[in-house]
């Protein structure tokens, strides 16, 4: 296979799988949390995507339907004598892509576990590290208040990965993310701001054999929410992304990513110790390659 047909479908691979992984526009990722907590949650998420492609490509009306079942675990602790806390993400995901190949209908399907992510975050100023009681009190006397924080997302290569096929639900690859954050607390509004930059490690065992890099992408995100009652809130978002652009083998590539997305969550709490979410969110690419995409998700959370 020539080097020019590996770069067409090093864009191809990119674009197929990036749906299951697309901008996130998680509300009150900074919100500050008694220590010595756990916490557990499950969420449906149903992703469906319509993907630009290269004419040169030869693929047409690309569409994706991706079902996504995740369990988080999230534990909060003091260190470095701050608030911190550590959360393990981990993905079952069930994914069908069809279109047009050469005019004639074409389709794929993939089943199995995605890559697991681990994410650290300290407060680095505001949120004191504070035990259940203590925690209650402090939260009431603070109509304002601003919170600093600091994040490190590593997302290791456990997912399904087989050299020989072009679309994989896993990577093959490590790729670290670091974050920093500001929340600021009004009265019942909470405003977030994160900035990170994702940093991939090389994989070496790209499809038939190739090598694949990619340049670090560099991701913004910006909420804001109302709470009505401990529990019971609802947020609006948007987050940008740039950059992440691939070289097969030493050649660039010339793919920027370039994403817009916005999206919207509400909670309801069922009791002191669960709730439940329902999250909408929709990504739009400004770039002649790329994808478009809707997401639906519901999800419960327990504290113990």
């Amino acid at each position: 296979m020539n080097l020019k047909n590996i770069s067409f479908l090093a864009l191809l691979a990119c674009l197929l799988t990036q749906a299951g992984y697309a901008l996130d526009v998680e509300p009150r990722r900074w919100n500050h949390t008694p220590i010595d907590m756990n916490f557990f949650g499950l969420a449906y998420v149903n992703t469906d995507a319509d993907i630009k492609v290269d004419p040169v490509l030869e693929l047409e009306d690309v569409e994706m339907d991706l079902d996504i079942w995740v369990a988080r675990y999230t534990h909060s602790f003091e260190s470095f004598g701050k608030s911190s806390r550590i959360d393990i993400t981990q993905t079952y995901q069930d994914g069908y892509w069809d279109g047009l190949l050469q005019g004639e209908p074409a389709q794929t399907s993939r089943h199995g576990l995605g890559d697991t992510f681990v994410r650290y975050a300290i407060s680095l100023y505001g949120a004191p590290p504070l035990k259940a009681d203590d925690y209650v009190a402090y939260r009431r006397s603070q109509d304002i208040e601003t919170i600093i924080g600091a994040g490190l997302v590593i997302r290791l290569p456990t997912g399904d990965y087989y050299k020989d096929r072009l679309i994989n639900l896993g990577q093959n690859r490590f790729v670290v993310r670091p974050q920093l954050g500001v929340q600021h607390n009004r009265g019942p509004w909470t405003f977030d701001f994160s900035a990170e930059v994702a940093f991939y490690e090389t994989n070496n065992d790209f499809f038939d054999g190739n090598q694949l890099r990619q340049d670090p992408l560099y991701i913004f995100l910006s909420t804001v929410t109302y709470n009505f009652k401990p529990g019971l809130w609802a947020s609006i978002g948007v987050a940008y992304d740039y950059g992440g652009e691939t070289e097969v083998n030493g050649v660039d590539k010339d793919n920027n990513k370039q994403d817009e997305a916005w999206g919207a969550t509400i909670a309801y709490p069922l009791s002191r110790q669960a709730g439940v979410s329902l999250s909408y969110i929709e990504t739009r690419t400004r770039e002649s390659t790329g994808l478009d995409s809707e997401s639906l998700a519901l999800g419960v959370a327990f504290s113990f």
